[in-house]
C-alpha cells in the first residue's frame, strides 16, 4: 500500500507539472501571433500550425532546468576525420548518379551559371551532401523544431525568426507535410533555413513558385543565388592543389593569413598540376589550407572557398565539391607506402587489417608513433606515421596529379 501511495503521489505531482509546461509553451506560441501577422499570416493558417504543437525535448541544443545538456547530433563533415567522412564507395556512387543527373539537367546547370555566376558541378554536390540527390528523407516537423529551438533553445531569437519565416511559407502555399527538416529547421532538396528561402528561393522551371521541394531546377538556382549573394566571384577557383616546399611553417595554414598567390609562389609553393596562372589568378588574395597538416594534401583557397564554407562550415565539407580529377584515395597511398617499403610498422597494420581509413582514421586522437608533432600541423600525427614526402614526389606525373596528394579530396564533383 505504501508504495502504491508513493506511485499515486508522483503521478499526481507530474501531471500538473507537464500541464503546466504545455500552457507556458502555447502561451509563448500566442505570443508570436502579432510577429506572424505582421508577415502575412492569416489567423486560420496560424491556429492550423500551432493547434495541438507540443515542443520536441528530444531536440539537441535546448535549455531545460535539470536536464544535461544534450550536443548537436555529429554531422559527418564535422565529428569524422577525413579517413571516414571522405570514403571512397560513397563518392564513387555519389559521383556516377551525378553524371546521370549532370547530363539530365545539362541545359539547366548552364543557365545557372550563365545567371549566378556559379558553375553546375558546385550546386549538385551541394544537392549531393545535403540530402543524397533528394534521396535522404529529412526526420522532422520543421513547424515544431522551429518551435520548439525558438521556445527553449540556445538562439531563440535566431530560431523565432525561422519558426515566422515558416508559417509564412505555409501562407504561402508550402504543404505541411512537405515541411520536413533536420534539428536546426532547414529545408528542402539543397537545405534553405525559411527566413533564406525568401532572400534566394528561385522559380526557375517558371511555373510561378520557387519549390526548393520538388523542383530541381528551383533547388539548384536558389542554392546558386544563396552562393552569388555570399560573395561567390564568377570565373574565379575555389582552390589550388600545391607542393608546399619542405620548410614551410605549416602554423600559417589559417584562414588569417592571406597573401596574393603569386607570393605563395615566390615561398617555394608550386603548382601541384604546373599551370600557368594569369596575372589575375596571381594577384588573386588567398590563404593556405592543409587539412591532414603539413604531410597530407595543400590548397590555396581564395574567397570562393570561404562562400561555399559558409553554406556549411567544415573544410571537409567544402573539400568535396570540386577536384580537378579522381583521386585513388587514402588507402591506395597506404597500400603504395607498403609496396615500396617506406611505411611504418603501424600502417602496415592498418593496411593487413584492411582499414579503409587509413592515415586519416587516427587524426585528432592524438596516436604518436614515435617523434614530436606539432598539432597545430600534423593534427596529433608524427611525421613517422605518413607516407614519406619522397614518396609523394614519386607518384607525381607531369600533367598527372599525384593520387597520393589528394587522397582525403575523392571530390565526387569531379565526375560533373
Amino acid at each position: 500500500m505504501r508504495k502504491l501511495a508513493a506511485i499515486v503521489l508522483a503521478t499526481a505531482l507530474l501531471i500538473p507539472a507537464a500541464a503546466r509546461a504545455d500552457a507556458a509553451f502555447q502561451q509563448w506560441l500566442q505570443s508570436t501571433w502579432p510577429q506572424a501577422q505582421a508577415l502575412g499570416v492569416s489567423r486560420a493558417i496560424f491556429d492550423n500550425a500551432t493547434r495541438g504543437l507540443e515542443p520536441d525535448l528530444s531536440l539537441p541544443d535546448l535549455v531545460i532546468p535539470g536536464r544535461p545538456e544534450k550536443a548537436p547530433p555529429g554531422q559527418a563533415e564535422f565529428v569524422q576525420t577525413p579517413g571516414q567522412y571522405l570514403r571512397e564507395p560513397t563518392f564513387d556512387r555519389l559521383a556516377a548518379r551525378g553524371r546521370q543527373l549532370a547530363a539530365q539537367y545539362r541545359d539547366t546547370l548552364a543557365r545557372i551559371e550563365k545567371e549566378f555566376g556559379v558553375p553546375g558541378n558546385v550546386v549538385l554536390a551541394i544537392w549531393a551532401r545535403e540530402t543524397d540527390y533528394g534521396g535522404y528523407t529529412l526526420p522532422l516537423d520543421a513547424i515544431r523544431t522551429l518551435a520548439t529551438q525558438a521556445y527553449i533553445g540556445k538562439r531563440k531569437e535566431f530560431f523565432a525568426n525561422e519558426f515566422l519565416h515558416a508559417l509564412k511559407m505555409m501562407q504561402d502555399g508550402v504543404p505541411r507535410a512537405d515541411m520536413r527538416s533536420s534539428w536546426g529547421g532547414a529545408l528542402g532538396l539543397t537545405q534553405f533555413l525559411p527566413s533564406e528561402y525568401y532572400k534566394y528561393g528561385v522559380d526557375f522551371d517558371g511555373d510561378g513558385r520557387a519549390d526548393i521541394f520538388h523542383s530541381v531546377p528551383d533547388a539548384l538556382a536558389s542554392a546558386a543565388k544563396q552562393l552569388a549573394g555570399k560573395g561567390w566571384q564568377a570565373g574565379e577557383r575555389w582552390a589550388y592543389e600545391v607542393r608546399a616546399p619542405q620548410n614551410a611553417d605549416c602554423s600559417i595554414g589559417v584562414p588569417d593569413v592571406t597573401m596574393p598567390i603569386g607570393e605563395w609562389l615566390k615561398r617555394g609553393f608550386a603548382l601541384a598540376d604546373n599551370r600557368k596562372l594569369s596575372a589575375a589568378e596571381f594577384a588573386l588574395s588567398a590563404s593556405l589550407l592543409q587539412p591532414e597538416g603539413a604531410y597530407g594534401p595543400s590548397f590555396l583557397t581564395p574567397k570562393n572557398y570561404y562562400v561555399i564554407k559558409d553554406y556549411n562550415f567544415s573544410d571537409l565539407y567544402v573539400a568535396v565539391r570540386r577536384s580537378p580529377e579522381r583521386p585513388h584515395c587514402r588507402q591506395q597511398c597506404l597500400r603504395d607506402a607498403v609496396e615500396q617499403g617506406r611505411a611504418t610498422q603501424d600502417q602496415r597494420g592498418r593496411v593487413d587489417a584492411e582499414s579503409a581509413d587509413g592515415i586519416g582514421a587516427v587524426q585528432g586522437q592524438g596516436r604518436r608513433q614515435g617523434g614530436d608533432a606539432d598539432p597545430r600541423c600534423a593534427r596529433g600525427l608524427s611525421k613517422e606515421e605518413w607516407p614519406e614526402g619522397r614518396l609523394l614526389a614519386d607518384r607525381r606525373g607531369a600533367g598527372a596529379h599525384a593520387a597520393v596528394s589528394r587522397f582525403m579530396f575523392c571530390a565526387i564533383s569531379r565526375a560533373y
